[in-house]
């Protein structure tokens, strides 16, 4: 392990069948104003929705709902979502739903009280939150695995105006300070918006884990979640009411995101990155705008990170190096990947998105370069790995 760190995950974790009973628990600690973030309306008709309103009436909470929230939030949401938490004075914000619902609450707990505009103060200049801020708490009900937002500061925002799509994460203080993880409420899920979710779970590891060389302990742990969600994700698809398969994938998640295999790393994100530019131009979900780049990326990328490409070849994907070159090895380590995406079939370029030749120029001037990875990428790079995913 390189480097020196300072480890510290804050949120509290109810994970299990009878998780939502512990909400009552968790209610007893804040005041009595209670924002109900949700999305389209899902949670009002597979009885979640039900379930939690009768735990906050039970608990004398006043709730405002802050319905409709979108599977890419925007910075008008945000918006909409900060004057919610004002004029009520919310004490908590309880976000039911997936990782979008869950990055609003996050965005809007920092950005209700901070008297300046969000989006240029925390997406554009990066800045962290004040400290004599109010940060609303958040706590999470989780419908949707994936993002890992449950137990980490990450908050993503879209700005169609501007075509960007950003992610700040932000320190201990902002992390939720509850997250509520029952695997049945991910069984009704569509199986288009599951298999994105399996494979932001499977890239953000990978984020992780294609970076350093040395002999690190957090990329033990990543080949280890790397191989419980191949498997996992292949019995889910057989039966998406497989608890075991089900529960496997929701804990993952949490586990592939909540900073623990970042130690030691400088981790890449590109891929990210990448996504989320073609996001911002296509509002595509965002598990399927990282599998359509990834494939493209990471063969660009391979030649300069080839002794971890053969690693995770052999490690990850079972690949025989008898009689073979290195890059051999790590070129069946990708194909066979590629053919695990398949398999669950995720999108793998980005025109099935609604993406261009037309509008590479642009996304490629909309992707934040960053400097972890194996290959530091020039604008001109992310054009060639834009058109390779066409």
């Amino acid at each position: 392990m390189l480097g020196n760190f300072s480890f510290c995950n804050p949120t509290r974790l109810y994970f299990g069948e009878n998780s939502l009973e512990n909400l009552n628990t968790e209610l007893r600690k804040y005041g009595q104003t209670v924002q109900l973030v949700y999305g389209g309306g899902s949670i009002k008709k597979n009885g979640i929705y039900d379930q939690v309103m009768e735990i906050l009436r039970a608990n004398g909470k006043q709730v405002v709902e802050d319905g409709g929230v979108m599977p890419n939030p925007t910075v008008e949401k945000l918006c909409e979502g900060c004057e919610i938490a004002r004029e009520n004075k919310v004490d908590l914000i309880l976000a039911v739903g997936g990782g979008s619902c869950c990055d609003y609450a996050k965005a809007v707990s920092i950005s209700a009280w901070c008297g300046e505009d969000p989006w240029q103060k925390y997406y554009l200049d990066f800045q962290d939150v004040d400290a004599d801020t109010k940060i609303i708490p958040v706590g999470c009900v989780l419908t949707m695995v994936g993002t890992g937002s449950e137990m980490n500061g990450g908050a993503v925002i879209t700005n169609h105006a501007q075509k960007m799509k950003i992610g700040h994460v932000f320190g201990d203080n902002v992390f939720p300070k509850f997250a509520i993880l029952n695997p049945v409420f991910t069984y009704t899920l569509p199986e288009y918006q599951m298999v994105a979710g399996i494979y932001d779970i499977f890239n953000h590891i990978c984020e992780q884990y294609f970076s350093g060389e040395d002999d690190s302990t957090s990329d033990y742990i990543s080949e280890g979640l790397m191989r419980s969600v191949i498997h996992s994700s292949r019995a889910a698809i057989q039966n998406p009411r497989n608890y075991e398969a089900r529960s496997n994938l929701m804990w993952t998640a949490t586990w592939a995101l909540n900073t623990l295999v970042a130690q030691g790393k400088s981790t890449d994100w590109m891929v990210h990155m990448i996504g989320q530019a073609v996001g911002a131009h296509t509002d595509a979900t965002h598990g399927m705008t990282l599998s359509a780049i990834s494939m493209a990326y990471y063969r660009y990328i391979c030649p300069y990170g080839l002794a971890k490409f053969v690693r995770f070849a052999k490690t990850v994907w079972d690949v025989r190096a008898d009689g073979k070159t290195d890059e051999q090895i790590a070129a069946e380590g990708l194909a066979r990947m590629e053919a695990w995406m398949k398999e669950l079939g995720l999108v793998m370029n980005i025109t099935e998105l609604g993406a261009s030749e037309k509008m590479i120029t642009e996304i490629a001037d909309s992707t934040i370069l960053l400097t972890g990875g194996y290959k530091v990428l020039t604008k001109e790079d992310v054009v060639k790995i834009l058109r390779e995913s066409l």
